[in-house]
């Protein structure tokens, strides 16, 4: 990798909520206080990702106060008894009018070695930058689909911020986010937890691969079955092309 490759973007909304997926298995629902890595990287994702890369989130800053809002909703009930209702009410506690700075950089997937030839970091890193000003690929969630989020360029630091003096806040043990068998070990998935604290409205992420501030726990086997790609080789790709014509 020759250069840094590191974007900044701000990401705002009505509602967020960020919770521990291993927990959020139906029933009622309860947001972090503040984002997790593997929702901001999802977020990033959105934006911009190609299987050539990997979005490593460096650290994100608290811009709105953290206010929370319960409301009551009726999910889909997939399987029921005979005489039970078709959906119960259950209580969700979102985030709302959230705002944060987020800094990431991207590095290559080296579980793709097919992949090589792609490795262009100028090329990726324009991209990011460019689906960064209009907004993202795809739509943006915070945490989930019924979270809508938006995404605009700045610089990491600008502008006041709610905790900008705030001193330590510390939120315990805290989802971290997934080892995903196409990017870490083939076969296994895993999930990564880690004691996370803001300190004046700044939270500075450890590295996936931290074995010092990282918990790690087994999930189940999980099979990487990417696409497959033979990128440049492709018979015919090329076929008539001049370079620089």
């Amino acid at each position: 990798m020759n250069y840094k490759n590191i974007v900044e973007f701000k990401v705002w909304g009505k509602y967020a909520l960020f919770t521990d997926p291993l927990t959020k298995l139906g029933g009622e629902k309860y947001s972090y206080p503040v984002p997790t890595y593997e929702a901001l990287k999802g977020i990033l994702s959105s934006v911009y990702w190609k299987p050539t890369i990997v979005w490593y989130i460096d650290k994100v800053r608290v811009m709105s106060p953290i206010r929370t809002q319960t409301r009551g909703v009726k999910p889909i009930k997939y399987q029921k008894g005979n005489n039970e209702s078709s959906n119960d009410l259950a209580i969700y506690t979102y985030l709302t009018d959230v705002e944060y700075q987020v800094q990431a950089h991207f590095d290559w997937n080296y579980n793709r070695p097919d992949l090589e030839k792609d490795r262009n970091d100028h090329k990726h890193y324009w991209i990011a930058r460019r689906m960064i000003e209009r907004g993202g690929r795809r739509d943006v969630f915070l945490g989930t689909r019924e979270c809508q989020g938006y995404v605009a360029p700045c610089k990491f630091g600008e502008g006041q911020g709610f905790y900008d003096n705030y001193g330590e806040m510390a939120f315990g043990l805290m989802f971290h986010g997934f080892d995903y068998p196409d990017e870490h070990k083939d076969g296994e998935l895993w999930a990564r937890f880690w004691r996370a604290k803001m300190i004046d409205g700044v939270i500075v992420f450890p590295r996936p691969d931290d074995e010092k501030a990282i918990v790690r726990k087994f999930l189940r086997p999980m099979k990487a079955s990417p696409p497959q790609t033979v990128g440049l080789t492709e018979k015919g790709l090329l076929e008539g092309y001049q370079e620089g014509a």
